[in-house]
């Protein structure tokens, strides 16, 4: 594969044997390419790895949100709702577990992050839509209070996201372009200040938008 097609990676690990093991998993794949810290710019996808989602971690995120890193792929041990949703926020568009992640899925994830698409363990981010969904039944409903702030048009495009959905598969479900859809998105971003997808998502679940 050319130079110029392979993604560049930046592996950041809380300690050194999680760096050293996936940049063992990683180093034969052709279709990516490791940078080291001095040769990454913020156009490379950087791939943080950590036990858990600690202050060290945050402290990886942050670190790289200020060098301009928007392409960002989390892999943590244990991660709770709460966890998740900081880590998106913090700058992430794409989460998993460690037990959950072979090379095939870190290049998968990569990949993804690289265009712009996002990725959530689906167990969390099935609990996160059915909390929102019993708030808004048994909260807002009740009260007569209604969302605002975001078409049927957007909600529809950001629930196909938080499914998993690329550009090309929503575009299919709602007959719609892709330029379209990634124009909604781009609407949503834009209007709300987020990052990414994946921000947007986690901004919509959190505010009950969607």
């Amino acid at each position: 594969m050319r130079e110029e097609n392979r993604t560049a990676v930046l592996v950041r690990a809380t300690d050194p044997i999680l760096r050293n093991g996936v940049h063992m998993a990683l180093r034969a794949r052709p279709e990516l390419r490791l940078v080291e810290e001095d040769d990454a710019t913020p156009e490379a996808v950087a791939l943080v790895v950590a036990d858990r989602f600690d202050t060290r971690a945050e402290q990886l995120l942050k670190t790289l949100r200020c060098r301009g890193f928007t392409h960002v792929v989390l892999i943590a041990g244990d991660l709770e709702e709460s966890e998740i949703l900081a880590a998106v926020e913090a700058g992430v568009c794409a989460v998993a577990r460690r037990a959950d992640t072979t090379p095939d899925v870190l290049v998968r994830l990569v990949k993804a992050a690289a265009v712009g698409e996002g990725a959530l363990p689906p167990d969390l981010l099935g609990r996160l839509l059915n909390r929102v969904s019993r708030l808004q039944r048994h909260v807002l409903e009740p009260r007569g209070l209604h969302l605002a702030g975001i078409t049927n048009r957007e909600t529809e495009v950001l629930r196909l996201v938080a499914s998993g959905l690329s550009t090309k598969e929503i575009a299919d479900q709602l007959c719609y372009s892709q330029r379209t859809v990634k124009s909604i998105l781009h609407d949503v971003t834009n209007r709300f200040q987020l990052r990414n997808r994946s921000h947007a998502v986690a901004y919509a679940l959190r505010e009950g938008l969607i």
